[in-house]
């Protein structure tokens, strides 16, 4: 039995539908969701729902009772760390086995301008270990499908306004992280292993300006401002102090090349390349 946790979530819910694609009997799944109607859609494919969250320790023991494998999907929450915890400690509790955990794909976390935030992942995996599991560390890098929250939306129109300067990033499509995700969930010999899942080649902002310029038919700009102006820029568009920390962060760990990680695990899992970048730009752009 393997449960999966934020399954409702674009991750985890495509994950499921791999598992089931690649032929993993439905009932052999479980998926923690927060509410009932979280998993109405789960629930009609076979799966069996488990009502909970990560600060709700009973509710997270409950869960896990006859489960063999755990897909653990990190939180986003600022006490995210605990939570985390609480969930291993119920596994520990209910003799789960194998604990898989997505994290992030950084080259040096003790750089990050947001180690606060990024330092979870690296301090939950030493949890994972430390309290005995076999482990699957699953370290992904920064989604394609996230670019529109760091270029806008409206890209096209108004070009890129970032301070990253040359740095580069393997940006991943998620639908191939789902996928590699559901194969080695299903399949043995990946005990106790750690993947950097990116897409084995690295963008900078200048090369998605270019994508997107290729892609439109418009000339899209990058344009390299400093942190000073960005941040002002920020401020004047209205967004809250903590989402400005988190993208001047990020702006900053790209700008350090903290994300630049070339590696073939993600394609030795699929069999194939991942997806590159213009094609996954195309579908999140709607192009």
């Amino acid at each position: 039995m393997i449960l999966i946790t934020g399954a409702s979530g674009h991750l985890g819910s495509t994950t499921i539908d791999f598992l089931i694609q690649k032929g993993f009997p439905p009932n052999k799944i479980s998926a923690l969701v927060r509410t009932i109607e979280k998993g109405k859609t789960l629930k009609e494919k076979g799966i069996d729902v488990k009502i909970g969250n990560y600060n709700d320790t009973d509710s997270l023991s409950e869960a896990l009772k006859g489960v063999d494998k755990l897909l653990l999907i990190s939180g986003l929450e600022q006490d995210r760390l605990q939570q985390h915890k609480n969930v291993i400690d119920a596994a520990k509790e209910n003799g789960v086995k194998h604990i898989f955990y997505t994290g992030v794909a950084l080259t040096d976390v003790t750089r990050s301008a947001i180690k606060f935030f990024l330092d979870d992942h690296f301090l939950t995996e030493d949890y994972i270990k430390n309290n005995g599991f076999k482990y699957t560390l699953l370290r992904n890098s920064l989604y394609s499908d996230a670019l529109p929250m760091f270029t806008g939306e409206k890209t096209v129109e108004t070009g890129i306004f970032l301070p990253t300067g040359n740095g580069k990033v393997p940006f991943v499509y998620r639908k191939d992280l789902a996928e590699a995700t559901a194969l080695v969930l299903s399949q043995e010999g990946h005990e106790n292993k750690t993947y950097n899942f990116t897409s084995g080649q690295l963008y900078s902002f200048q090369d998605v300006a270019r994508i997107l310029t290729e892609l439109s038919g418009k000339e899209v700009v990058y344009n390299d401002v400093n942190t000073t102006e960005f941040q002002n820029m920020l401020k004047e568009l209205g967004l809250p102090e903590d989402a400005i920390v988190m993208t001047l962060g990020f702006s900053a760990d790209f700008k350090n090349h903290l994300y630049e990680i070339e590696s073939n695990d993600l394609e030795t899992i699929l069999g194939r390349k991942p997806t590159a970048l213009k094609p996954a730009l195309k579908t999140n752009y709607k192009f």
